[in-house]
C-alpha cells in the first residue's frame, strides 16, 4: 500500500520505515519431539478454541498432498518451535544433487499478538555429516506472493524456487537448513505480509523445528544464524532483534539481511505509480490480514476492491496487473493518513532491540526499489546501538541481490567457526 507523504522518519519514529520490510525481493524473480530442554524456555501456548488444548505428544507423519497445509484445531498444548507433523519429499533440482534429504514439516509458532499459529516450511538436512553437530541455518525467503499456492515449501519441492542457489549452498557447507513458508502462506488465513514480529519468529521458530526432527538432528545447543534478503532480509532482521526475549535458548551467532527496507516513505516515492506498485498493495493486504480494525476494503473503490481480491489469491507475477497504477486509482483516500494505520506501522518498525550478535549488510547502490540509503541508514542505526556490523554495498540494482550473496554465505561461515567478525562501523 502506498504511504502518506511527509518527512524522513527519525530513527526513534521510523514508523513507516520497517513496515515495507518484506517487500523487495518479489523483484528478483520472487519419532518423538523434542525434550523440554530442547524446547528452552517459551511457555505453552493457550487454548485456541474453547476448552483444554489437547497434550502434546510429539510430531506426526504428515497427510497427502496438500492436506499437509492443514494444521490440527485445536492446536495442541506445544511450544514454539515444535514439530507438529512431517514428510519427507524426494529431494530436487539441487537438493537432489546434492544427496540431501529434505523434509517438509508444519511446526508451531506465535503470531504478532504471541497466539499460537501453524506454519508451514522446509527443512534441508545434508548427507555425509554428523547431523547431530550441524549448524542450523533459519533461512528466510523473499517475496513469493499472497496466495497458497506461492508457498515456498511448494517450489523447493518442485526444485524451481528462486531461493534454491543459496539454500543449496548453504546445504554443502553440510548446514541443516530450514526455510519458513511464513503464516498463512500455504496454512490457512492470510499471510501476514511485512509483519515484522509475526515473521521474525517464524524464522526463529524454523530453527528450533530443525532442533526437534524425529531422528537425528542438530543439538539445541548448536549454532544458529539467520539470512534472508529483502521480504528475508526484513525477516532476517526481526529475528535477530527478537531472539534475546522470544527465543534466549538458541545459540545465535550471525545474521545476513540484504536489500532491508527501512524506510517506508522512501518505498512508497519509488513504487507508487511503477512496475512494482503492487507490492504495496500486497502490503496493505497483510497489515489488514493482522490488524482488521484497519479495515482496508473501508479505503477501497469498488474496482480497488476488486483489484485487491485478485493480490490476496495471486503469486508474484500478479504485480503485473497493477504497473503503473497509484494509490488514487485504487482508493477513496489514502490509508496512510488515518492515525489507526500509523500507529500500527510504527508497530513494524526495526531499530527498537538492535541484535548482539555481529550483522552482514548489503545492499545495491543503485536499488530502485528499496533506495540505497535505507540500507546505509538501517546500518547507521545499528552502529549506533553499538552491533558490529559489515556493511557491504554492492554495485547494482535490487534485484542484484541473489548475485551478490556468496559475502553473506562467507560471513556466516566465518561467524561459525568462531572467526571475530570485522566491524565496518563509521
Amino acid at each position: 500500500m502506498t504511504v502518506a507523504a511527509g518527512g524522513r522518519p527519525t530513527r526513534a519514529g521510523r514508523a513507516t520505515g520497517a513496515a515495507l520490510l518484506a517487500l523487495g525481493l518479489a523483484l528478483v524473480a520472487g519419532a518423538c519431539g523434542g525434550s523440554d530442554d530442547d524446547a528452552g524456555p517459551a511457555t505453552a501456548p493457550a487454548p485456541t478454541s474453547a476448552g483444554a488444548a489437547p497434550a502434546y505428544t510429539g510430531p506426526v507423519p504428515a497427510a497427502a498432498g496438500d492436506a499437509f497445509y492443514q494444521p490440527p484445531d485445536p492446536l495442541p498444548a506445544a511450544k514454539p518451535g515444535d514439530v507438529l507433523s512431517y514428510r519427507e519429499i524426494p529431494a530436487a533440482g539441487q537438493l537432489a544433487d546434492l544427496g540431501a534429504t529434505v523434509y517438509q514439516v508444519l511446526y508451531l509458532s506465535s503470531d504478532h499478538n504471541g497466539e499460537p499459529v501453524a506454519v508451514s516450511g522446509t527443512i534441508v538436512v545434508p548427507t555425509g555429516v554428523d547431523v547431530t553437530s550441524a549448524p542450523v541455518l533459519s533461512f528466510a525467503p523473499g517475496t513469493h506472493g499472497i496466495g497458497d499456492a506461492c508457498a515456498p515449501s511448494k517450489a523447493i519441492a518442485q526444485g524451481s524456487d528462486y531461493g534454491l542457489p543459496d539454500i543449496a549452498a548453504a546445504t554443502g557447507r553440510g548446514w541443516v537448513v530450514a526455510v519458513t513458508d511464513y503464516q498463512g502462506l500455504g496454512t490457512p488465513g492470510t499471510h501476514t505480509y511485512i509483519v515484522g514480529r509475526a515473521e521474525g519468529q517464524a524464522v526463529i521458530d524454523a530453527a528450533r523445528a530443525a532442533t526437534r526432527l524425529p531422528g537425528p538432528h542438530p543439538a539445541a545447543d548448536t549454532k544458529v544464524v539467520y539470512w534472508g534478503y529483502s521480504q528475508g532480509g526484513g525477516a532476517a532482521a526481526w529475528a535477530g532483534e527478537l531472539t534475546a526475549s522470544y527465543a534466549p535458548e538458541l545459540n545465535l551467532v550471525a545474521i545476513a539481511a540484504g536489500g532491508v527496507p527501512a524506510d517506508l516513505t522512501a518505498v512508497a516515492e519509488v513504487l507508487d505509480g511503477s512496475a512494482s506498485v503492487g507490492l504495496q498493495f500486497m502490503a496493505a493486504i497483510g497489515l489488514d490480514a493482522a490488524y482488521p480494525e484497519l479495515d482496508l476494503d473501508s479505503f477501497l473503490t469498488p474496482d480497488g476492491r476488486s483489484s485487491i481480491a485478485e493480490l490476496r489469491d495471486g503469486c508474484l507475477d500478479a504485480i503485473a496487473a497493477f504497473t503503473g497504477k497509484s494509490i488514487d486509482d485504487i482508493a477513496t483516500r489514502n490509508p496512510m493518513d488515518d492515525p489507526v494505520w500509523q500507529d500500527r506501522l510504527a508497530e513494524n518498525s526495526l531499530g527498537s532491540a538492535p541484535p548482539d550478535v555481529p550483522v552482514y549488510l548489503y545492499h545495491g547502490t543503485r536499488d530502485v526499489t528499496v533506495a540505497y540509503q535505507q540500507g546505509e541508514e538501517l546500518m547507521r542505526a545499528y552502529c549506533a546501538e553499538g552491533v558490529t556490523v559489515a556493511w557491504a554495498p554492492f554495485d547494482g540494482d535490487h534485484g542484484g541481490g541473489l548475485a551478490n550473496s556468496a559475502g553473506a554465505l562467507e560471513f556466516l561461515a566465518a561467524r561459525i567457526d568462531g572467526v571475530a567478525a570485522p566491524n565496518t562501523c563509521p
